[in-house]
């Protein structure tokens, strides 16, 4: 898809320096994937300890030190 913006020359210049990246189109397109992936985590984060009716999942016992088995 072609779009049209208008890029901060300082901003762009940052970026390029930092990844590396010097194709304009490679560059938007990291720091779309890199924004998606931040903003999927920080919701994924925001739903932790949502759920308080939930069961916890039983849990295998492994031998111990204090298993009788």
């Amino acid at each position: 898809m072609r779009t049209t913006v208008t890029l901060d020359d300082e901003l762009l210049s940052q970026a390029r320096t930092f990844t590396g990246i010097q194709e304009n189109s490679a560059l938007i397109q990291q720091a779309l994937k890199t924004l998606v992936q931040r903003e999927a985590a920080r919701r994924l984060a925001r739903l932790g300890g949502s759920a308080p009716g939930l069961q916890a999942a039983p849990r295998r016992r492994g031998k111990g030190a204090n298993d009788p088995r």
